[in-house]
């Protein structure tokens, strides 16, 4: 069935999106993680892949032509599917979206555009906001205003619970809180009604009712004070006019705790950083002695003079946040399944490296031939592979894979992440073959040559942190393979032999095995045959 793709939403600020390049057509074959084409947001050119395979069929946004966030973008399916229907409800979809933006409160910047026409003067509608890049909707947890409440700018108005923390939510309007529009514990979509905001005393309750009436079906029914209710409203004033002077008692309370916590709003801690300013040197003017934004205005070094012979930090916090890039995502995503999916276990052996030091250099001294340790190993691999084709094999629910085949994943460290290049029939090649077949796909990896074909159809992968110094780790299988090797350094150490301690060499490797297809003893049996290959290199060319 044939799959709508949509332009995504690649950024937390992106409202629409700019295709640079395609990097399919219409009537390619598509596979998951593929990179249908690189999106230009408001922060970068970024590279979208798809979740979905089958044929490209259509592509609604042409290279160079800018478009909404959420508009169509390409159609994957069967090959030769009918898509009429999906283009025509596409068409007819996006003229409904464009008459509802017509009268449709979306976001505060809307507000505030339309607010001359619609809001009473210096009203201004907050709505909930988008606190991250995946919030779809946000709940109130606390109001830590009331109606009738003075708001300053940089106020906390409330603490509203994401898809992924508790987050405070500051005001950046001063006024009087005119209205709630939910509750404690209720939840509603981003940009749904959260309060009013305005000069005391105005009557909003027009402004919430349009607004209620502008709002999508999916969004939940703001809450408004009903025309019965002003009496009761303006009997609150006095209360709040005799209710001032406790508050302003609390504005030389410490912004500090008995533990040493801080409270200050989100505002003041940026503006406390981008100045340098000390916040446990200031006391709040806030609620409860919270540091808001005038504090900080207001701040001079004199303030901090009773913290002398004190310990003030001086450390400042600080990051940088760098965008996940298609291979890091498609890293995650697989490795994640794999871990997750997958009952690992690990064997640990260490092997007797001394033949095989001397076996390559005289292998090396042959003319124009140059191997590595990395390419005894990948040999030593396949071969041993062709006797244990449990190993070699893949796991499905419903039966298992024995390959005859030895195609073996190299893993490749490149900038971004690592790749696994696929040294095809590697039983069959020679030492010297398999040598520069891994050159070349290391340089093909760091140059970002390497295709989709190099890649696949690996049946056992070898990890190799020796020339790191890394001694022994251990590796998560590349699904769909049922092990992976870890190759650690080479390392010179006493060892036993015949009784006697000697110098020697000696180089570990850990096999992490997939339990539902390798046995512990099948998994022990392989890498004995694997010793014998690697610490008598000379049987590899028998």
């Amino acid at each position: 069935m044939a799959e709508v793709i949509n332009m995504p939403r690649l950024s937390d600020t992106m409202e629409e999106g700019t295709v640079a390049t395609w990097l399919k057509k219409v009537g390619d074959k598509i596979e998951e993680g593929d990179i249908l084409a690189e999106i230009e947001t408001d922060k970068a050119t970024m590279e979208f892949e798809s979740f979905n395979e089958g044929t490209l069929l259509h592509i609604g946004i042409q290279e160079g032509e800018t478009a909404k966030v959420d508009s169509l973008l390409a159609i994957i399916g069967e090959e030769g599917e009918d898509i009429s229907e999906l283009l025509n409800g596409s068409s007819s979809s996006e003229e409904e979206t464009k008459s509802e933006e017509k009268t449709q409160y979306t976001t505060e910047e809307t507000t505030e555009v339309e607010s001359s026409e619609e809001l009473p003067e210096g009203v201004t509608v907050v709505t909930m906001p988008r606190l991250s890049d995946t919030m779809e909707e946000g709940t109130v947890a606390t109001w830590l205003k009331k109606v009738g409440d003075d708001v300053e700018e940089g106020d906390i108005l409330a603490e509203i619970e994401t898809d992924k923390a508790t987050m405070e939510f500051e005001s950046f309007q001063s006024g009087t809180l005119l209205h709630i529009g939910l509750d404690e514990g209720e939840s509603a979509k981003v940009d749904a009604l959260l309060a009013i905001i305005g000069p005391e005393g105005t009557d909003v309750s027009g402004v919430a009712k349009n607004f209620k009436a502008g709002a999508s079906d999916s969004q939940p029914e703001p809450k408004t004070e009903s025309k019965s209710e002003p009496k009761e409203e303006k009997k609150e004033k006095p209360e709040k006019v005799e209710a001032k002077p406790e508050s302003k008692s609390t504005q030389t309370t410490s912004a500090s705790t008995s533990n040493g916590r801080i409270f200050a709003s989100p505002l003041a801690k940026k503006m406390a950083e981008e100045k340098g300013i000390n916040l446990s040197q200031i006391k709040g003017s806030g609620e409860n002695g919270r540091i808001v934004k005038r504090d900080i205005e207001n701040f001079t070094p004199s303030q901090a003079s009773a913290t002398v012979g004190k310990f003030v930090p001086t450390g400042t916090e600080d990051f940088d946040e760098v965008p996940n890039s298609s291979m890091r995502k498609a890293i995650a995503k697989n490795l994640a399944k794999s871990k997750f999916t997958a009952p690992h276990y690990y064997l640990n052996v260490e092997f007797d490296m001394e033949n095989a030091i001397a076996f390559r250099a005289q292998y090396n001294s042959l003319p124009d031939t140059k191997i590595s340790y990395n390419d005894m190993v990948v040999k030593a691999c396949a071969l041993a592979l062709k006797q244990h084709p449990q190993v070699n094999s893949q796991w499905f629910d419903d039966k298992m894979k024995l390959n005859n085949h030895v195609h073996i994943g190299v893993a490749v460290a490149v900038p971004d992440g690592l790749v696994v290049p696929v040294v095809k029939f590697a039983n069959e090649q020679s030492l010297t073959q398999i040598g520069a077949a891994v050159k070349d796909f290391a340089g093909k990896a760091r140059n970002k040559k390497l295709t989709l074909d190099e890649m696949e159809g690996s049946t056992f992968t070898i990890s190799n942190l020796g020339m790191f110094g890394i001694e022994s780790f251990t590796s998560i299988i590349n699904q769909p393979n049922s092990a992976i090797l870890s190759v650690g350094a080479i390392v010179s150490k006493p060892v036993v032999k015949n009784g006697q301690v000697v110098p020697g060499n000696t180089m570990k490797l850990t096999m992490a095995c997939d339990h539902r297809t390798v046995d512990g003893a099948t998994g022990a049996q392989f890498l004995q045959t694997l010793k014998g290959y690697i610490e008598n290199p000379v049987t590899m060319l028998v």
